[in-house]
């Protein structure tokens, strides 16, 4: 099996006898050598003592007078964000515990890019021991935003910040970029979409989200998909499902369905209520799925049995960001795992 995701820190974690992830003195090192907080050459000596002892004793609680010795107000602001971080962390058993409480919370201030962080790292657990890269590359959607191509009604996925990059430097970095700027045409870059066939190419290239997913209803990267969203809610919540894709909601009995994203809560919120959806709206959507509990007396007793509907859908940028913390949360369960 190999060892895939190294920069989510997976690494530096250990697990306790559940299999979920707890908070080691080094992973908490990472973030205090984050650009943010790691001491640069103006800062000054309040600073780097601070800096300094946190790096030796990673758990130590930090006063209002230790901030104030920080000289830079920015810093002294980074280093509150980071430290309230930490404090969430060292609260709870576990990353994945620290994580749901998040969402359970409606006023925590936690940075989205922290939160995407431990969804990765959480991911990277879940999947310790998968052997199948399209599942791999479709667990990046829990935690990176994806850029959307339709051809030929095939579903595309590339990582939106790699399209990004290669957009504005042909993928040659600084050298790209000022080509870019002089108007220079470049060489037409294309990503690689993984299949069954080469789907093996992933693992070399893990850390650097240039692979492209296909999504199409049918295909190998929908099922792949579908299995991770499976593996998300039993590592959370200790609970059987069964997602399978669909191509449309054919029920006369529909009760219950989640939106994985904004867009796509909000067309099914419309559908649901009878509302009339524009054709172009409905084109947002580019997934369904059917969920199934394996018991179906942990769900809500007045629709014991009755499927759970999932969606996933583009918004007018083309742009997907899938919120993974949906499924959780809002699962139609008899009491809260």
């Amino acid at each position: 099996m190999p060892d895939f995701w190294r920069a989510s820190g997976y690494g530096l974690l250990d697990r306790n006898q559940d299999g979920r992830l707890v908070v080691s003195d080094d992973y908490l090192r990472a973030y205090l050598m984050r650009p943010e907080v790691r001491p640069v050459e103006e800062s000054g000596p309040g600073e780097r003592a601070l800096h300094a002892a946190l790096m030796e004793t990673p758990r130590k609680a930090i006063g209002d007078r230790e901030l104030a010795a920080i000289e830079d107000a920015d810093a002294r602001d980074n280093y509150k964000v980071v430290l309230a971080f930490r404090d969430r962390l060292l609260a709870s058993p576990t990353l994945e515990d620290a994580y749901l409480k998040l969402f359970l919370e409606s006023n925590h201030r936690t940075p989205a890019l922290f939160i995407d962080q431990l969804v990765h790292v959480i991911a990277r657990n879940l999947l310790s021991d998968i052997e199948d890269p399209l599942r791999a590359r479709a667990a990046e959607l829990l935690f990176r935003s994806q850029k959307i191509t339709i051809r030929d009604g095939a579903i595309m996925l590339a990582d939106e910040e790699t399209v990004e990059m290669h957009a504005a430097s042909g993928g040659l970095g600084s050298l790209g970029k000022l080509i870019v700027e002089s108007n220079t045409p470049l060489r037409q870059v294309d990503l690689d979409v993984l299949t069954s066939e080469n789907a093996g190419v992933y693992w070399s290239r893990d850390d650097q989200y240039d692979t492209v997913l296909e999504l199409t209803f049918g295909r190998h990267g929908l099922d792949a998909l579908a299995r991770v969203l499976e593996a998300w809610v039993a590592h959370f919540l200790q609970i059987g499902v069964n997602i399978q894709p669909v191509s449309r909601i054919q029920d006369d009995k529909w009760v219950w369905h989640i939106g994985l994203d904004a867009e796509a809560s909000s067309i099914m919120n419309d559908l649901y209520q009878q509302k009339e959806v524009e054709e172009d709206r409905m084109k947002q959507v580019i997934a369904l799925f059917r969920l199934e509990f394996s018991d179906p007396t942990v769900m809500r007793q007045a629709i014991q049995g009755r499927p759970v509907y999932l969606g996933l859908a583009k918004d007018r940028g083309d742009r997907l960001r899938l919120k993974p913390q949906n499924l959780l949360v809002n699962l139609p369960l008899a009491e809260r795992a």
